[in-house]
């Protein structure tokens, strides 16, 4: 059988300036048909690098490839002509990217912006390709995908946007779907329907995988042949089997080593709350007609009471529409509320903005989506330091030096300082944004799944970063995450949300060992069964 897709002796550099910085370096690469190769390393190893370079996604004159080929079933994609490049993505070759928010358009509808790959390909009717989105839709286990179809990017949450990614990669029935990190945003029961789902379609297309991802359980589940990628060089490739039974290489050796299998954090009573919620709702009208007259609604947050204990980490556990965003969000007043919000005994909820500003600086917020939230024209420099000149503490070199302190602190080379977002990797770009919130050294840190797109042994290496500066500061966090294993090294006290509501709530300990809703105990059976 002849390969699908063939990477000999790539070598790729980004290009700054009159410099050239190797970032991939000779590595060798075999995908057959009807195969699911993994691709593994942690953040910065050069993983999304070479997914992209197969698409020729990186704009002309800021990545160079001085040696090697990547032929897609016999011919050079990095010599192909841009027209008939075109024919292969999208319809030859499907992509799964990793930020959903930074690569769906904010100002297209969801229907739109599936029914594109079908007007641009297949030629559809209008009729023919709304009813094809919704089955797309619907496959990839969007609820309510006719309600969906006119909603926009930013109201969809994270886990939802992903979805409405892999139904624009699976479209047009290509013969090899990239899938880079495709289920980070997932919670655990999706991310198992997801995996199904591209098996399945993988079976009956005879479609060969190329899967990106730092999850070792879900390569254990998936793939067939798995790649280690270390500094830009692939150190070891066997078959799964093999990796997982007898790996040769240390590096391959030092990531399966890295799962944890801490205890629960003890929970403290008696502690004051440095944040308090009572009755907090917040509410989406639905509107139709002409007059665009209110409905119904939809209820993300719905008569939600929680405390978050000083020092303490607050887990914040859910499927993706949940409403644990939307609470966060709430709670620091970015979302239209109703109901109490105390913050150190003050009422966020009668306090005008003006009041609340001086706050801020107390209260932080990394998103989940790095890309997003980062500015592409800012130098990760200028990001972190953003905060302290905004709120105008210290001078010039006093800032500089915190910069540079706190990159290192959260794992960062202060010497990429002057470099742009898009020259770093998901995982590097997440350590940006929980380096601008840690600069200003708030009281109260939400922290939106900020470890999603980071490989293992770097997600526990952040967590460990996060308690240590939780005992030298006494910070508080609320920690919002899908990933009950990361949750369960970190967090004292645990909340489960189920369609807006709080389902279950209590110290770690009980909730990890003896959940007693029988949601809670779905979620940790399929969180913990691999």
């Amino acid at each position: 059988m002849k390969p699908l897709l063939e990477i000999e002796n790539l070598t790729a550099n980004f290009v700054q300036g009159s410099r050239q910085e190797g970032v991939i370096h000779g590595i060798d690469l075999c995908i057959y048909p009807n195969q699911t190769v993994a691709l593994v390393g942690e953040s910065g190893s050069g993983k999304s690098v070479t997914a992209q370079s197969i698409m020729r996604l990186y704009p002309r004159g800021t990545v160079t490839y001085p040696e090697g080929e990547i032929r897609f079933k016999g011919q050079d994609l990095l010599s192909m002509e841009t027209d008939k490049l075109r024919q292969v993505r999208g319809n030859k070759i499907g992509m799964i990217f990793q930020e959903p928010m930074s690569s769906l358009n904010p100002l297209h509808t969801i229907e739109k912006q599936v029914s594109e790959v079908f007007f641009t390909h297949q030629k559809l009717s209008l009729a023919a390709a709304r009813k094809r989105t919704l089955e797309l839709l619907a496959r990839v286990g969007l609820r309510d995908p006719e309600k969906r179809l006119k909603a926009f990017p930013h109201e969809l949450s994270g886990g939802e946007r992903q979805r409405v990614m892999i139904a624009q990669a699976l479209a047009n029935d290509p013969e090899l779907l990239i899938a880079d990190e495709p289920t980070t945003a997932l919670d655990v029961t999706i991310q198992a329907q997801i995996l199904e789902l591209i098996k399945s379609l993988q079976l009956s297309m005879n479609m060969a995988v190329l899967f990106i991802t730092h999850d070792l359980g879900i390569v254990r589940r998936i793939a067939d042949q798995v790649a280690v990628m270390q500094a830009g060089k692939v150190v070891e490739t066997n078959k799964t089997q093999t990796i997982f039974s007898a790996p040769q290489h240390p590096y391959t050796r030092e990531l399966l080593a890295s799962e944890p299998d801490a205890e629960p954090l003890k929970s403290q009573e008696n502690i004051p709350a440095v944040v308090s919620l009572k009755n907090l709702n917040v509410w989406f009208p639905i509107k139709k007609g002409i007059l665009q007259r209110t409905q119904a609604y939809i209820k993300a947050v719905n008569n939600v009471a929680l405390q978050v204990k000083q020092g303490q980490s607050l887990g914040l556990v859910g499927e993706s529409g949940s409403g644990k965003t939307t609470l966060g969000k709430a709670l620091l007043k970015l979302e239209k509320s109703t109901g109490e919000i105390w913050f150190k005994e003050r009422p966020l909820h009668r306090l005008k903005e003006r009041a609340i500003k001086p706050l801020r600086k107390q209260m932080q917020l990394i998103f989940q989506d790095p890309y997003g939230s980062l500015s592409p024209r800012m130098s990760v420099a200028q990001i972190i330091s953003e905060g302290l000149e905004i709120h105008r503490v210290g001078d010039r070199q006093s800032r500089l030096e915190r910069t540079m302190a706190v990159m290192r602190e959260v794992g960062l080379d202060p010497d990429h300082r002057h470099r742009y977002p898009h020259q770093f990797s998901g995982g590097q770009r997440q350590r940006i944004a929980l380096a601008r919130a840690l600069i200003l050294e708030p009281a109260f840190l939400i922290l939106d799944e900020p470890t999603s797109s980071l490989d293992r042994a770097i997600q526990f290496k952040i967590v460990a970063l996060l308690k240590k500066l939780q005992a030298k500061h006494g910070f508080t966090y609320l920690f919002i995450s899908h990933d009950l294993k990361v949750v369960k090294s970190l967090c004292h006290d645990i909340v489960i949300m189920k369609d807006g509501k709080i389902v279950e709530f209590g110290p770690a300990s009980e909730i990890f060992t003896r959940p007693k809703k029988a949601y809670t105990q779905k979620l940790m059976a399929t969180a913990f069964d691999h």
